[in-house]
Order: C-alpha cells, then sequence, then structure tokens
C-alpha cells in the first residue's frame, strides 16, 4: 500500500467536504440538535406530579397530611374537587396524574388510634413513572404515621417508641439522581454512531452517481488505498462532532467528568472506526445513496438506541434479546462512556469492553477491505 496514493485520495475527499460548506454545516449542526433536543427532553425525573384533592374530612390531620405534599418538590397540589368522578375524569384526561381520597371520618380515626383509610389514585399509563409516584407516596406516608404516632403517645404520656433500624441512604455517582448525567453520556454515543456510519456510508455511492468511480478504477489504485483515503477525512469530521459533543455536554448541561478524558477520547475514536468500517461496508454493497442511508439507519442507529443500554436496561429485556445485544458495538461504548463520566473508572475495570471494541473495528476493517471489487458498482 502505498501512502501517497491515500493521502492523495484524502486530501481530494477533504476538497469535496470544503467545497460543500452547507453539508459540512449541517453534519456539525446534527449533534448540537440532537442534545438540545434529547438533553432537556428525555428525563426520567418526576418533580411537581400534578395531583388532585378530594377531601371529605376537612380535619385538620388531613391538612396535616397535604401539608407534607406541599412541602415535597415531587407534588403540586393543583386541584381540589368536590367528587371522585371528577377525579377520574381529570386522571383520564391527564391534566392530573395522582388523586388523593379522604374518607368524612379520616381525622377522628387516626385521634381514636384506629387505621385510617386514604385512596391514592395513580395514572398508570406509564408503568415506570407511576411506580416511582406510588413510591413517593408511600414514603410520605410512612413519615406522617411517625408523627401523628408520636404524638399520640406524648399525649397519653407515654415513652415514645425508637427505631431500632434507620437506614441513612447515600447514592453514589449521581448524587442528586439527576437524569441529565445519565443521558447525555449514552446520548454522545448514539451521535457518534449516526454521524460516524452515515458520512462512510454515503461516499462511495455518492462517486457510483456522479460517474467518477470509473475513472478511479482506470488508475494504479489499490483498493485498500482508496477504502483507507476515503475513511481518513470523515474519521477526522467525527471526532470533531465528537468534540463539539463533549463540550456542549461540558458547558451546557454541566455534565461531570469524573474519569479519564484521554480514555474516554481514545476508546471513542476506536468505536469511530467500527462505525466508519461498517459504514463503508454498508457503501460498496448498497446501489444508491437511499438504499445506502436507509440501511445504515437500519442497521446501527436503531440498535444503539434501543439495545445498547442508553435508555432502556438490557437486563430487563427478553433473553434472546440480551444475547442479540452483545452484537451491538455502542453497547459497549455506552458502559464505558457512562462508566468514565459517572463513576471516573479506568482501564483496569473497562478492559473487556475497550478490547472488544478493538476486536469489532479490526474485524468490521478487514471484512470491508476484503470485499471483492467487482461489488463497488
Amino acid at each position: 500500500m502505498d501512502l501517497g496514493r491515500t493521502w492523495a485520495i484524502s486530501r481530494k475527499e477533504f476538497i469535496h467536504i470544503r467545497r460543500d460548506p452547507h453539508s459540512l454545516i449541517m453534519i456539525m449542526l446534527l449533534p448540537v440538535i440532537q442534545l438540545l433536543i434529547y438533553g432537556y427532553a428525555l428525563t426520567f425525573n418526576i418533580k411537581d406530579v400534578p395531583v388532585a384533592i378530594y377531601n371529605r374530612d376537612q380535619g385538620h390531620l388531613a391538612d396535616k397530611y397535604l401539608n407534607e405534599f406541599r412541602g415535597s418538590p415531587y407534588f403540586n397540589l393543583a386541584r381540589s374537587v368536590s367528587s371522585s368522578e371528577e377525579i377520574d375524569r381529570l386522571l383520564a384526561a391527564r391534566q392530573v396524574r395522582l388523586g388523593l381520597v379522604f374518607p368524612h371520618d379520616f381525622t377522628r380515626l387516626l385521634h381514636q388510634g384506629r387505621t385510617a383509610p386514604i385512596q391514592a389514585l395513580v395514572d398508570g399509563a406509564a408503568p415506570n413513572a407511576a411506580h416511582v409516584i406510588l413510591g413517593y407516596v408511600q414514603s410520605i406516608s410512612a413519615d406522617f404515621n411517625q408523627k401523628v404516632l408520636g404524638e399520640r403517645l406524648n399525649r397519653e404520656g407515654l415513652p415514645r417508641l425508637e427505631m431500632r433500624l434507620k437506614p441513612e441512604w447515600r447514592f453514589w455517582f449521581n448524587e442528586d439522581l439527576e437524569s441529565i448525567n445519565f443521558v447525555v453520556p449514552g446520548l454522545i454515543v448514539v451521535i457518534m454512531t449516526m454521524v460516524g456510519t452515515i458520512l462512510s456510508a454515503l461516499c462511495l455511492v455518492r462517486e457510483v452517481e456522479r460517474g467518477t468511480m470509473e475513472s478511479l478504477f482506470a488508475t494504479s489504485l489499490e483498493k485498500s488505498e482508496f477504502l483507507l483515503g476515503k475513511l481518513l477525512p470523515y474519521f477526522c469530521v467525527s471526532m470533531a462532532v465528537l468534540s463539539l459533543a463533549m463540550l456542549m455536554g461540558y458547558f451546557l448541561f454541566e455534565v461531570p467528568l469524573r474519569g479519564s478524558l484521554g480514555l474516554l477520547i481514545a476508546l471513542s475514536a476506536i468505536y469511530l472506526l467500527v462505525m466508519l468500517a461498517q459504514g463503508l461496508l454498508v457503501s460498496v454493497t448498497s446501489a444508491n445513496q437511499l438504499q445506502a442511508f436507509q440501511t445504515a439507519m437500519l442497521i446501527t442507529f436503531l440498535p444503539a438506541v434501543l439495545m445498547s443500554g442508553f435508555v432502556f436496561s438490557i437486563r430487563l429485556m427478553p433473553v434472546p434479546l440480551q444475547i442479540l445485544s452483545y452484537l451491538v458495538p455502542a453497547k459497549y461504548l455506552v458502559t464505558i462512556s457512562k462508566g468514565i463520566y459517572s463513576k471516573g473508572i479506568g482501564l483496569d475495570i473497562l478492559w473487556p469492553d475497550a478490547l472488544i471494541l478493538v476486536a469489532f473495528a479490526a474485524a468490521f476493517l478487514l471484512v470491508t477491505l476484503r470485499h471483492p471489487v467487482k461489488k463497488i458498482r
């Protein structure tokens, strides 16, 4: 392989990129738009849940119980209604996500030391959010029970019972449980998948549609020189997109990077080689740009979103999909990115994922370079 001829192809491709600034601007805007949309819209934080209240008691203990909700950042006591049917209507219209129904003797039962039922109607259309909301309600109710029990014991002159078991909660790596710290590291991987694959998937079929492929075949170029020369410029552009996405994550969303920046960039570069090689393989097997684009989106972008652990937990998937996820390169970089961003771990823990990425890169590059030239139409 002649490096001079390889560089000549790369230089030609750089010139094409420079002469098409509109496409370059679109490529650079893609991560900006995706980060802004996903970063602000894709959130798992449950806050300001609108609540409807049907209070048939109007006693001071019912008000005291509601004050526990007013002091919580997770709930917003939005409506006070006069019937259970009205709560049903508000839940169906998604104007509230939680309804609280107090019985008429709520305060009297508590004063008598008896159990006072309260009905919590939760919108179960979104099961994950419903479980979180129910957990918040149960936590507030448990605290309220402790306060009421303590006050009753004080009134009766009895010693207050002390809890023998008191868990001390602490969340590691994401202390405030901010979903943006979970979303951005995975979103960077999705952006790299889309940009790297699409850029390389379109480069060869574009030559075919322009009619310049035959003139290139008439030269003394070897196939490896041609393909690697095509790959280099898009590798540089993809690394620039990666840098832009990481800068936005740090300065705009204030996502902390606890681990090694150099390690993250190095492993991301290996992943980019995987995506670019996959894109080239798609390109040499596609007849036109539309087919190349659709194939690239189908085999890289969708698995990166759905089966990489970016949003959905792989452990909760059916076993066949869990097995299939091992063939998704994005799965390994999502693990690496989240580990470096959130946990600050290094290569001593991440080396299996890094090794698999190297194997993917070598395999796809080898398959692409060995693909018959006659298939490149």
